[in-house]
């Protein structure tokens, strides 16, 4: 079964400008699936081949040339990041051809593969992002755009009750998960993080302390929406802090986590400069810091945590799965007021709290009223919970559903 993606309209647009399209994004999310349903409703590309698979990979990494021999273009070539030699001979392929649509590849990295698409096909190559399941697209509610706050009053609303969403959240986004009556979670994650530990992250980085690597993924879980203190982190991985930022790129990279960075521009010279760690699926969060099940995840610590790295996540899946870079930050002082998300966007800053609460009250809402004096050009804002309607708190903000986003 095929579900419906945001980013099929973007990428089919994308592909009769570029000669190579590029999905990114981590493993199971459903690159290959979405290239393979559109290569055969649009009859093009008319092959397929996987990187993943010995006799092809040994084949490109070997003899490129003869490679490209064997898979001519139009082609699907999955997991290009383990033959980064092929790039170059794209390159030769792609001028000497002249027109669009000629390879469309797929990457489970980013660090090195970004770096050897810029070397080689600058300017020949569009590159697009996917992450999970988005709610618009589990539940086949598309919107006409990514979120805005006052965009999203007239978007209809997702029907969702807490524990359905803690029950989401817990499960994550990843389309195996969502097409299934009753997932087997914690075997999928077990082996997924088997599978990104021993195939991703030896391929960006030659880590031989794999246990300590995975303790300190699991750090990074219990600290998702915190600023990000390397220290701290070094000390209760075990490792040093050069350690510990290099195996942070490595997460980034490899699209597991995301790190929020702060608005400070003309604000205050006194702002908080260090990002906010998050994940970009909620599952793997909530299975790496131990939460199992939606009702015990309800009522843990980490519900708080875990209900805005949701929110942020649907806001950047609303984002890139239609082409689009947000310009997504946090605002904090070093006195403690804070907004969780700030959107700018036409020269105007919309500011987005999310709270786990049915009850939003305006003394939620004193991060907001502290940037509003410190900035004239906010735009409407927004408090995502678990109201069942949108309502007005204050003139330009509204408590919105989650089911809005």
């Amino acid at each position: 079964m095929f579900i419906p993606r945001v980013l099929e309209e973007t990428l089919l647009k994308v592909s009769t400008f570029f000669p190579v399209i590029l999905v990114t994004g981590a493993r199971q999310v459903g690159k290959t699936t979405l290239l393979k349903y559109l290569a055969d409703k649009e009859k093009a590309p008319e092959r397929y081949v996987s990187l993943d698979e010995f006799g092809p990979r040994t084949l490109a990494l070997e003899d490129p040339d003869l490679f490209l021999e064997r898979y001519p273009p139009p082609v699907i070539i999955d997991e290009i990041q383990y033959a980064p030699g092929l790039l170059e001979k794209i390159k030769v392929l792609v001028d000497r051809e002249q027109r669009s649509g000629l390879f469309w590849l797929t990457g489970s990295q980013h660090f090195s593969l970004m770096k050897g698409i810029s070397e080689s096909l600058a300017g020949r190559v569009g590159i697009l992002k996917l992450f999970g399941l988005s709610q618009e697209e589990e539940f086949r509610v598309f919107r006409p755009g990514p979120f805005l706050p006052e965009k999203a009053l007239d978007n209809p609303v997702i029907t969702l009750k807490p524990l359905e969403v803690f029950g989401r959240l817990v499960r994550g986004t990843f389309p195996a998960l969502a097409l299934s009556p009753n997932p087997p979670l914690e075997i999928f994650y077990a082996s997924y993080l088997q599978t990104y530990i021993e195939r991703d992250v030896r391929l960006v980085s030659n880590i031989s302390k794999l246990l300590e690597f995975e303790k300190f993924l699991r750090l990074c879980a219990a600290r998702i929406g915190q600023l990000l203190n390397f220290s701290d982190l070094a000390r209760d991985a075990g490792v040093s802090v050069s350690t510990a930022k290099e195996w942070l790129n490595i997460l980034v990279a490899s699209h597991q986590v995301f790190l929020l960075p702060p608005y400070y521009a003309n604000l205050s010279k006194r702002q908080i400069k260090t990002p906010k760690l998050y994940f970009l699926d909620t599952g793997l969060a909530a299975y790496l810091a131990g939460w199992r099940s939606p009702e015990v995840a309800f009522e843990g610590a980490m519900a708080g945590a875990l209900f805005e790295n949701y929110v942020l996540s649907e806001i950047l899946k609303s984002y890139f799965h239609r082409g689009k870079e947000p310009a997504i930050y946090f605002w904090r002082t070093k006195e403690g007021q804070e907004v969780d998300f700030l959107l700018e966007e036409g020269g105007k800053i919309y500011p987005v709290e999310a709270k786990l609460t049915m009850r939003p009250k305006k003394d939620m809402l004193r991060g907001l009223y502290a940037l509003r004096r410190r900035s004239k050009n906010l735009g409407p804002g927004a408090l995502i919970c678990l109201v069942e309607r949108p309502l007005p708190l204050e003139k330009d903000i509204f408590a919105l559903p989650l089911g809005a986003l």
